[in-house]
């Protein structure tokens, strides 16, 4: 029996790149470009397909009981556990959830080394300021010289560590399990929190990291480092980091990535003037994209493999 996908929420950019790397010898896709996609909607949607492709759309166990043909979960990244319960989905509901890993690291890592610039020389504040009719000078921070902190060491890390160390940074990091790293230096967590210049989170987001950077680690910090996040909001309890912010035990954060998603009008973050904002954009590059699609297809042709 041939097998089919589904991608759920491709939007036109990646459904354009899905048409573009699909080949004639791979099971059909069906492409639903409309990106914002309820989980109400999924049943009607997905029924008839084996494979789901999702990018940000919930599927919550209740709902994929009442998709009989889905089988398996293609989410597009590593984040899948803030969209689903893949262990629920195994054993309730037989279906097997696969991640992406690696497809954006450069990205990514490009992306952190940005925020952290643009923060350490307040480009945000004075690019606001001018289109207000402000001449508003700030005083910047060399980087050179300065010591990073990784907190949490993946490919993202590596990528980071890599640019860091060109930039003439010393380089720190701790993570989970013991790792070595060429030009890298792994030390206590006490002693990255109180080290780091630029402290840049790469973590992934699961039961034992949500809410991992707590007031009580945020205290740990130089009241000068910038804080950098490109990993996932809910690793940082984010009440603990506005007040640091405001009350000058955190110099600046520069954030790619939220509690809640799209960041709402009148968010507190947007109300501190010392925090960057971007809109969670850190891995959208035509690169990416094409490594992240090119993986899903290889997920969806190992299945059909598989036969299973």
């Amino acid at each position: 029996m041939t097998m089919r996908a589904i991608f759920v929420d491709a939007g036109e950019a990646l459904g354009a790149v899905m048409r573009r790397l699909r080949r004639d010898t791979d099971m059909d896709v069906t492409v639903n470009v409309q990106p914002d996609v309820t989980p109400d909607q999924l049943p009607a949607l997905v029924a008839g397909h084996d494979i789901v492709i999702i990018d940000h759309t919930a599927l919550p166990t209740a709902i994929a009981r009442q998709i009989p043909s889905l089988k398996h979960v293609v989410f597009l990244g590593t984040g899948a556990r803030s969209y689903m319960n893949p262990e629920e989905l195994k054993a309730e509901c037989g279906i097997e959830v696969h991640i992406i890993k690696g497809y954006g690291d450069t990205a990514v890592a490009e992306m952190a080394f940005t925020l952290m610039w643009v923060a350490a020389k307040g480009i945000a504040r004075m690019d606001r300021g001018m289109r207000a009719g402000q001449w508003l000078r700030t005083d910047g921070v060399e980087l050179t010289g300065k010591t990073v902190g990784l907190l949490g060491y993946g490919g993202i890390a590596a990528e980071m560590a890599r640019l860091c160390r060109g930039a003439g940074m010393k380089v720190i990091a701790w993570n989970r399990s013991p790792k070595t790293a060429e030009g890298v230096e792994f030390v206590e967590l006490d002693r990255l929190l109180a080290e780091s210049d630029v402290l840049s989170i790469h973590l992934l987001l699961n039961d034992e990291t949500r809410g991992f950077l707590s007031a009580e680690k945020l205290a740990k910090l130089k009241p000068s480092a910038l804080l950098v996040n490109t990993a996932r909001g809910a690793v940082v309890d984010e009440a603990a980091m506005v007040a640091a912010l405001r009350e000058g035990r955190l110099a600046h954060a520069a954030l790619d990535v939220f509690d809640i998603e799209p960041l709402p009008p009148g968010h507190v973050l947007t109300t501190v003037e010392n925090v960057t904002l971007s809109a969670h954009s850190a891995f959208r590059t035509p690169e990416a994209s094409d490594n992240l699609i090119e993986a899903s297809l290889n997920h969806c042709r190992r299945i059909a493999a598989e036969g299973k």
